[in-house]
Formats: C-alpha cells, sequence, structure tokens
C-alpha cells in the first residue's frame, strides 16, 4: 500500500513542495500520509470540496473531506489514512479512480462523470455487526436519490437501482484485530451524469446514470451533501444499534423482496429461489424451490423472471 500511495504523491508533485517532491521514495507513511492530506485539501475544479461543505449539516461526516484527481480507489487511500489516525467521518473523493473494485475483487469502472468517494468510519462494535453498515448505506443513498424524485431501489447487499438498472454500488471493507474493529472504509459509486455508453458492452446494458433517470444534469456537490447528511442520520441509528428502524426503510425500498433471484456463492454453488425478506443480521432469507427457507449470509444476487 506505501508503494501506490508513493506513486499518487509522484503523480501529484506540482501540488506539493519542491522539498517533499525529492524526498517521496525515503518518507515514512506517517510522512506520506500528511503529503496525501495536503493535496486533498486544495480544491479540484470536478468537484469542489467547498461547494460540498456548504451543503452539510453534520457533526463529523464529511468535516475533513480529501479530494483528488485521480486515484487507483478511494478505498485505498481512505485504507491508508485510517491506519495513520485520519478521524471518523472523513471523506475520500476522487474525479476518477483507474482501479475501482466491487465486490469479490471485481473491477468497477470508475470514468469521469460519476461520483467515486469512500468514508472512515470507527465503529465501537462486534465485528459480525459490520455487514449492517452496507445496508444502512444502501437506505441513504436510497434516501439521497428519492430526495431528487427519482425512484431508486435497493438490491441486496450493495447495489442501487432505478428501472432495475443499476446507478450505484457499494464496498464496505471493515479492518478487525482480536474482535476489535479497528476501521470500516464505506465505498460508495453513484453514476450521476456518466456517459454510460463509455463503459464496457456487458456493463452498460445493465447500468444507468441519475441524469438519464431525471433527464437533467446533476450537481455532484449537491448529490454528495445530500448523501453525507443523510449517511451521517442513518450511521447514528447504527452506532446506537437501532436496526429494526434501518431496516424498516431497507425493507420498504428493497427491489429483492418479493422477487425471484439468484444467488451466486462461493465455489459455484446456486441457490434459486423467491426472497421474503431480511434478518436483523442482514440475512436474506430465500424461499427454495422445494419451499423451504434458507438464511443467506453473501452472495451475487441477480434478479430473476421467475
Amino acid at each position: 500500500m506505501k508503494k501506490s500511495m508513493q506513486e499518487l504523491l509522484s503523480k501529484n508533485k506540482e501540488k506539493i513542495s519542491k522539498e517533499s517532491a525529492e524526498k517521496i521514495l525515503k518518507i515514512d507513511e506517517a510522512e506520506i500520509a500528511e503529503i496525501l492530506r495536503e493535496i486533498g485539501s486544495q480544491e479540484i475544479d470536478y468537484i469542489p470540496s467547498g461547494m460540498i461543505k456548504k451543503g452539510l449539516t453534520t457533526e463529523y461526516i464529511g468535516k475533513e473531506i480529501y479530494s483528488f484527481n485521480e486515484v487507483e480507489s478511494t478505498n485505498s487511500v481512505a485504507k491508508f489514512l485510517a491506519k495513520q489516525g485520519s478521524p471518523e467521518g472523513t471523506v475520500i473523493i476522487s474525479e476518477t479512480q483507474t482501479k475501482g473494485k466491487g465486490r469479490r475483487g471485481k473491477k468497477w469502472e470508475s470514468p469521469s462523470g460519476g461520483i467515486w468517494l469512500s468514508i472512515i468510519l470507527k465503529p465501537d462494535i462486534d465485528p459480525s455487526k459490520a455487514p449492517l453498515i452496507t445496508l444502512a448505506t444502501g437506505v441513504a443513498v436510497a434516501r439521497t436519490l428519492r430526495g431528487m424524485n427519482i425512484d431508486a431501489r435497493i438490491k441486496w447487499p450493495n447495489d442501487i437501482l432505478i428501472n432495475n438498472k443499476k446507478v450505484c454500488g457499494i464496498l464496505t471493507e471493515a479492518n478487525a484485530k482480536f474482535n476489535t474493529v479497528e476501521y470500516v472504509i464505506v465505498g460508495v459509486g453513484i453514476d450521476t451524469n456518466l456517459n454510460v455508453d463509455v463503459l464496457t458492452e456487458d456493463v452498460k446494458k445493465r447500468a444507468t446514470s441519475l441524469s438519464v433517470e431525471a433527464k437533467i444534469e446533476i450537481s455532484e456537490s449537491e448529490t454528495i451533501s445530500n448523501f453525507l447528511n443523510e449517511f451521517e442520520e442513518i450511521y447514528d441509528l447504527f452506532k446506537l444499534e437501532q436496526f429494526d428502524d434501518i431496516l424498516y426503510d431497507w425493507r420498504k425500498m428493497s427491489q429483492t423482496i418479493g422477487s425471484y433471484v439468484e444467488i451466486k456463492q462461493p465455489l459455484g454453488k446456486v441457490l434459486k429461489g423467491t426472497a421474503v425478506g431480511i434478518n436483523n443480521q442482514g440475512a436474506l432469507i430465500l424461499e427454495l424451490n422445494n419451499g423451504k427457507l434458507k438464511k443467506v449470509i453473501s452472495g451475487e444476487c441477480t434478479l430473476k423472471e421467475n
């Protein structure tokens, strides 16, 4: 990780002092983090952090925002800064990602025209509850988009759909030691004004953007502010373990519950059936074709015609 952060600094030499630029390969991780914060604090044209902060009503989410023109992935930068002491609520944003990733290591295409951000969280929770943060984030995104008069729906476990097409993906990565969560990184990718035609053939068949659905250009800064406001409200409920309130909203906005689905699991196992609900741990409850109920903790979910 240190090497990729050094490469990021090298690409931004013009934004740092000559002295810092000359010693990039020699400095330790703490110094790298300090220079990253220096670079990230400078405004970028694509999404000015100052505009985002003007729309925030949060107490701690987004109080520190670091913006970049290009990174390998915002989650990677967030993990590095989390290890170097950046506080809970720190947000990393980039105009593009060269190695954005989705669940199970899949590539996440991240060209200009979208919102690619990560949030550093440090919840005092049992690691078993970390997956619920993904569901809570889905609720925050869906609420944000519905506030724009867009009928966003949540697909278990980590996608947001509009008219059955994906507009947002969520990637949550937790770092735990000895049953203690050190930090959680929540990565969110939203196709705002993205030209879907630039995506690969396989992806663009299943994707859409907010501008296509709303038929207007979307303000990324305003959308981020609104999302961070919603996120803090939901995350505060999560920290208070008010999971019933979060899951009530999740179920209400779900595209999965009531649908016939196919779940691909590790080692090639495939489950098919009707999604009848989720439990308080965030597991999907599936009624299999033989009528039996199955609790599904993880997997790649596809909505199917029965």
